[in-house]
């Protein structure tokens, strides 16, 4: 994917990744976490990690949501648990959860650019942009 952020629907990450049983296990999990997000008023979240790849068995998915706006008091805890792995996050949505604007300790980079850098190169790269206060996936799912 060429470097940037690129917009995309949760329908769109569906036709493109969620191409076996497995797959639509982690993408379930995406669009549960999608709809609490909303709930507490994320906007936006940035899809990362090997899901957004041809790997047919990946791990998880890596995603980060965009702070700005967001209700704590309604921001399901879960959201905020990094230890152990992130093993909470990966229980309740098969894959993981940064605020866009944490800073990743390994690299001193924000999360949202922490996931445009290949790991192995170094190189820029691409991510996938969903925004959710619109998604036709969440529409009737979610109270604003």
């Amino acid at each position: 994917m060429p470097p940037g952020a690129h917009a995309a629907s949760l329908e769109n990450v569906a036709a493109a990744f969620a191409t076996n049983v497995w797959r639509r296990e982690l993408f379930d999990g995406l669009v549960l976490a999608s709809g609490k997000l909303r709930l507490a008023g994320c906007t936006v979240i940035y899809l990362d990690g090997s899901y957004v790849t041809g790997k047919p068995k990946p791990g998880d998915f890596d995603a980060c949501w965009d702070p700005s706006g967001v209700d704590l008091a309604k921001l399901d805890p879960v959201f905020l648990e990094f230890g152990n792995g992130r093993a909470a996050q990966k229980a309740a949505f098969k894959g993981e959860f940064f605020p866009s604007t944490m800073l990743c300790a390994d690299v001193g980079q924000a999360f949202v650019d922490f996931f445009q850098l290949d790991r192995f190169t170094g190189k820029q790269k691409g991510i996938i942009s969903i925004s959710l206060s619109a998604d036709p996936l969440l529409l009737g799912k979610v109270q604003p």
